[in-house]
């Protein structure tokens, strides 16, 4: 807390004013980016469908989107009306205009740079719907979706196996969310490690780049602390790591294993998401989730570890090394954007 706090305020009570403050800015600028875009990108529906029920189309029709641009450029100088950009239009509502609703809904808030890179790169409205969910839900810069559209993020999706049990312990649209939100496999190559090392020493360098590690577990998330103790009955907990969640309005607890995974981390993970639960958790917030983040899993032992668990669990592997040609340059363009973010 800074020197300034209010001195009747303790560091808890500040530090929650803060962290919901800050929730609510960032609520509120991602709402009013939405309305921008589902702006912009409404004009261009209804230009596109002009377009095509005119049945312009390229080669004669060329002479009249030439004509039409420079006509709109006249009467609206600050619009991107390039001949170029009105075909895109025409695209984009050809591509789109018998999708269904929730695709619709989709598109219609993305930049439209993002929308033109998945005219461009993407034909099944399956994966088109994969990607706009990931865009919204992780806050995916023009660059990071070009580079998942290289990676065939989607199709590594549809083949991952869940290892989580969110469908049997969550309200259906809140479990539908924590399935988009939290992923199998998260990359810890920005730590840079080439050795062994044991959990503490894996947390503490993921606790000195925290803001990197927030990027990697996507958008949404606020960092509450490390080691974060509870007490309960005259005893102490400690939670490896906690996090907030501002869009499933829930506590996550992040266990760090460095070996493989194990049944037991189950019923220790269950019993700390029962005391957040108790001890922790707003009268307005939902169920804690936890995360057994470890070296490696067998989905068949998670699933017998999980059937008859109560709370939200899921289990993740992390990956210590950077596949050189997929992920080193996005991750290294990541983090000297957050270094350029924390000299500012």
């Amino acid at each position: 807390m800074s020197k300034n706090s209010p001195s009747n305020l303790n560091h808890d009570v500040y530090a929650e004013i803060l962290r919901l403050a800050v929730m609510e800015i960032r609520a509120a600028r991602t709402a009013i980016a939405k309305q921008v875009n589902r702006s912009a990108n409404t004009i261009y529906w209804k230009l596109g469908k002009l377009l095509f029920e005119k049945q312009v189309a390229e080669g004669y029709g060329s002479g009249v989107v030439k004509q039409l641009s420079v006509d709109l450029k006249s009467e609206f100088p600050d619009m991107g009306v390039s001949p170029r950009n009105l075909w895109n239009m025409k695209r984009f509502y050809e591509r789109y205009h018998q999708a269904d609703e929730k695709l619709l809904q989709a598109v219609a808030v993305l930049p439209w740079g993002h929308n033109l890179l998945l005219l461009d790169k993407i034909q099944s409205h399956h994966a088109v719907r994969f990607y706009a969910d990931e865009i919204l839900t992780k806050g995916w810069s023009r660059d990071l979706l070009l580079n998942a559209l290289k990676m065939d993020t989607y199709s590594q999706a549809q083949q991952q196996i869940k290892t989580h049990n969110f469908d049997q312990t969550l309200p259906e649209v809140h479990a539908e969310y924590a399935n988009e939100v939290f992923k199998s496999s998260y990359n810890l190559g920005f730590l840079g490690i080439t050795a062994p090392l044991k959990e503490r020493e894996l947390e503490q360098k993921l606790i000195a780049k925290i803001r990197a590690f927030i990027l990697e577990l996507g958008k949404g998330f606020s960092f509450i602390g490390n080691q974060y103790r509870l007490e309960f009955n005259s005893k102490e907990y400690f939670v490896d790591m906690l996090f907030f969640h501002r869009g499933l309005r829930s506590l996550v607890a992040i266990e760090l294993k460095i070996g493989s995974f194990k049944p037991e981390y189950v019923g220790k993970m269950n019993f700390y998401l029962s005391l957040l639960d108790r001890i922790e958790k707003g009268e307005n917030e939902k169920p804690s989730i936890g995360i057994i983040l470890c070296a490696d899993k067998d989905h068949l032992d998670v699933e017998i570890a999980l059937q008859d668990i109560n709370k939200p669990i899921g289990v993740a592997e992390y990956q210590l090394l950077l596949p050189k040609d997929k992920l080193q340059a996005l991750i290294l363009k990541e983090l000297n954007a957050t270094e350029q973010d924390h000299d500012e």
